[in-house]
C-alpha cells in the first residue's frame, strides 16, 4: 500500500488536497465540530491522505444526506455512508468498515415487542430524512408509514408516533434520557459503513480504495480508531 501510483494521486485528489465529507450526524463514525472533527472516519481520511502523500480537508454535514450529495456534486472526493442500492447508483464503494445496527424506540405501554411488528397498518415510525434506515425502509416497509424529520426519534417524541428509527447507540442514549420509552432489541437492519467516492473514478483507483480499507481493519486501525473516539459499541466489519 505504501507505493501509490501518480495515476491514482491525480485521479483521487485532483486539486492536489484530499476532499473528505463527514457526516457529523452519525455518532458512532464521526464527533466533534466542523472546525475540528473526530472519530473513525475522519482517522480514516487523514490516513488516507497520508498513503497518498497529499493534506487532507474536511467538508463536514448534519446528515447523510447532505454528504452524499456534496461527493455527487463535486465538492468532495471521498464520502463514509453506509452502503445502499440508492446511493449504488452514484458512489463506487469499498466492502464496509463497520457495521451497526438500526433499531426502534416506542412508548413504554407499546404493543410492539420485536422489529417485525412495527410493519402493521396506523403504525407511524419517524425516520432522519435520506438516512440508511430512511432507505432501507422505503423500501422494505409494507403497512406502516414513514415520518420523516432531522432526527427519527426527534420527530417520533414530537409528534407522537408509534416508532421512531436510529442507530442503535443514539437511540439507546435518547431512551435513557427520555422517560416513558424503551428500545426494541432485535436490530431491524445492520448498516454497513464504508469508504466511497464517485463512479467516474478510474478502476485502478477504486480497487486502491478497496484495498486501503482491507488494510485498516486487518492491520487494528479501525479498532483502534472506535476505542479511541470511546465506541467500542461499534463493530469492525469482517474481511471482504
Amino acid at each position: 500500500m505504501s507505493n501509490v501510483s501518480s495515476a491514482v494521486i491525480e485521479d483521487l485528489a485532483p486539486t492536489g488536497t484530499l476532499r473528505a465529507s463527514i457526516n457529523l450526524g452519525n455518532p458512532v463514525l464521526a464527533q466533534g465540530t466542523p472546525d475540528a472533527p473526530a472519530g473513525v472516519t475522519v482517522d480514516l481520511a487523514r490516513e488516507l491522505a497520508a498513503r497518498l502523500g497529499v493534506p487532507v480537508e474536511f467538508a463536514c454535514f448534519d446528515a447523510a444526506r447532505k454528504s452524499f450529495e456534496a461527493m455527487v456534486d463535486g465538492q468532495a472526493d471521498i464520502c463514509f455512508l453506509a452502503i445502499d442500492p440508492a446511493r449504488e447508483a452514484e458512489v463506487a464503494f469499498t466492502a464496509p468498515y463497520v457495521v451497526i445496527e438500526g433499531v426502534f424506540a416506542v412508548p413504554e405501554d407499546s404493543a410492539i415487542t420485536k422489529s417485525a411488528d412495527v410493519d402493521r397498518e396506523g403504525v407511524r415510525v419517524g425516520v432522519k430524512n435520506g438516512s440508511a434506515y430512511d432507505l432501507f425502509l422505503t423500501r422494505t416497509l409494507e403497512h406502516a408509514t414513514l415520518v420523516r424529520g432531522d432526527e427519527g426519534v426527534d420527530v417520533f417524541l414530537a409528534d407522537g408516533l408509534e416508532a421512531g428509527a436510529g442507530i442503535r447507540q443514539p437511540v439507546t442514549d435518547f431512551v435513557a434520557a427520555n422517560d416513558g420509552l424503551r428500545v426494541i432489541e432485535d436490530a431491524f437492519m445492520q448498516i454497513q459503513q464504508a469508504l466511497g467516492t464517485t463512479k467516474s473514478r478510474r478502476p485502478e483507483t477504486v480497487e486502491f480504495l478497496r484495498l486501503f480499507i482491507e488494510d485498516q481493519k486487518a492491520n487494528g486501525f479501525v479498532a483502534d480508531s472506535l476505542h479511541r473516539s470511546n465506541r467500542p459499541d461499534a463493530t469492525v466489519a469482517p474481511p471482504a
